[in-house]
């Protein structure tokens, strides 16, 4: 059910713009990068949804992903220059919408899921994830973001599973494989 018969934050059919319709069409995996500026509890994790990343193989590993300059995430990024990309699956879509900022998350997003403290930040239980280094500061500017680069420094491959599909973004929904 809903109070809108269209999309509330849609922009007017003419204003809306080409190159986010083109990204749109393409399917985008989902992630939640969380960062913590100390691991012994004294401060507060950081976290936010990101389907703008890659992986790029190698000795060492990389992921690079658009993040927004003015996030919580990018604050406590450059105070503990580790993270952990948190790869998502359909069962975890609802924690998407909390640590991209549209869901109501009362008591912070790190209230949902299970979490476990790593050297590199919180890291969601169940998922496959990788614990990374920030590899060059200030990043580059990229679009409205950031180029955050990430050097892989340990990775942790959750269990496969019947009806394991990953989390897909495209056109604004969430879908997998």
């Amino acid at each position: 059910m809903t109070i809108h018969s269209a999309h509330p934050f849609q922009p007017e059919e003419g204003s809306r713009s080409p190159l986010r319709q083109f990204r749109g069409r393409l399917p985008s995996p989902v992630s939640i990068w969380t960062a913590q500026a100390a691991t012994d509890g004294t401060a507060e994790p950081a976290g936010l949804t990101v389907s703008s990343f890659l992986v790029a193989d190698g000795e060492p590993g990389a992921v690079v992903g658009v993040i927004d300059p003015l996030s919580d995430l990018w604050d406590v990024l450059q105070v503990s220059q580790v993270a952990v990309v948190n790869l998502l699956g359909w069962e975890q879509r609802g924690l998407a919408d909390l640590f991209g900022y549209v869901a109501p998350a009362p008591g912070g997003p790190f209230r949902q899921g299970d979490w476990t403290q790593t050297p590199w930040g919180p890291a969601l239980e169940a998922t496959s994830w990788a614990g990374c280094r920030l590899a060059a500061e200030p990043p580059p500017p990229l679009g409205w973001g950031l180029a955050v680069q990430l050097q892989v420094e340990h990775i942790q491959l959750a269990a496969q599973r019947d009806g394991d599909e990953p989390l897909v973004h495209r056109r604004g929904r969430y879908s997998t494989f």
